[in-house]
């Protein structure tokens, strides 16, 4: 039996189709302001929070998430929201839903995990994957994603992030996701 390379499982040497500098070169084509953020890779909420005090504005969490029907859900959070998965899927009116495998991440959104943003939608112009907004994010002054690198934050306002969204054609919802709370 061979053995199983992780870098290559989650797609390590593997270019992405669209990286950082091809998100931000298009939020300047379409005249979005934003901060750009030079960190160390970070992987999950409770790595970079020592970045927060930094980086002024609601920070975010990505989860990438699949019902039972096979149905791909991105569900882009404030960290602070708390979600039960089942309460979850009972708001979004989809089957019992799990965490979407590093595969099926690579093939719906192109990215690896621990990188997983908004933007990757980008990747999906059939819009397969269903894009919800937490609303306490979409109603925060500035919002903080990483641009398709986890080295990197991006701080742009949620209307820039809408308008990268209606630009690239992808549909989305913006959701209270308190009744998803705990």
């Amino acid at each position: 039996m061979q053995a199983v390379n992780r870098e290559d499982e989650n797609n390590v040497n593997v270019p992405l189709p669209v990286n950082g500098a091809m998100v931000t070169d298009r939020l300047d084509r379409l005249g979005v302001e934003y901060t750009l953020y030079n960190h160390e890779p970070i992987y999950t909420v409770a790595e970079g929070e020592h970045l927060k005090a930094s980086m002024p504005g609601a920070h975010c969490r990505n989860l990438f998430l699949r019902d039972k029907k096979k149905n791909c859900f991105l569900v882009v959070a404030a960290n602070e929201t708390e979600i039960d998965l089942k309460k979850l899927s009972d708001l979004l009116g989809a089957g019992r839903f799990s965490f979407g495998s590093p595969d099926r991440l690579w093939e719906y959104l192109k990215i690896r995990p621990g990188s997983v943003n908004p933007f990757t939608v980008i990747n999906d112009p059939e819009n397969k994957v269903m894009l919800y907004l937490d609303k306490v994010l979409m109603d925060a002054d500035i919002l903080n994603v990483h641009p398709m690198e986890n080295d990197k934050t991006v701080g742009l306002t949620p209307a820039g992030l809408e308008k990268f969204l209606n630009d690239i054609g992808h549909q989305y919802s913006i959701i209270d996701l308190s009744a998803a709370a705990p």
